[in-house]
């Protein structure tokens, strides 16, 4: 094998490696973290566990795996598990508030 040859093996091995790696190192999705949280302490305030406790516990369920691969720098899922997490927990806070009005006690 020539140096060139032996040159050029090297610096393709070097790019795939690069892009392997940028590949697998993504931004920690605080964002999503943030938005989660907070649509679970809505949800809580309008006690989204007694009035749609099916989907306060999907919520729940997805903000604790999503912490968790958060700490474990999972960040593609993490995102994933906190947008579902966020998801849940608007539908929990929708659907206990429905469930108050339709029971009459006072929605704010």
């Amino acid at each position: 094998m020539t140096v060139q040859k032996a040159t050029s093996s090297l610096v393709l091995g070097l790019v795939v490696f690069v892009f392997l790696f940028s590949a697998c190192s993504t931004v920690p999705p605080l964002d999503e973290y943030a938005l989660a949280r907070t649509a679970l302490e809505a949800a809580r305030d309008k006690d989204a566990a007694r009035y749609a406790p099916s989907y306060w516990h999907r919520a729940e369920e997805f903000y604790r795996k999503g912490e968790s691969r958060f700490r474990d720098e999972e960040y593609e899922e993490a995102e994933k598990d906190f947008r579902d997490a966020r998801a849940f927990a608007e539908k929990a806070e929708n659907t206990a508030r429905l469930q108050k009005h339709k029971s009459g006690e006072v929605v704010p």
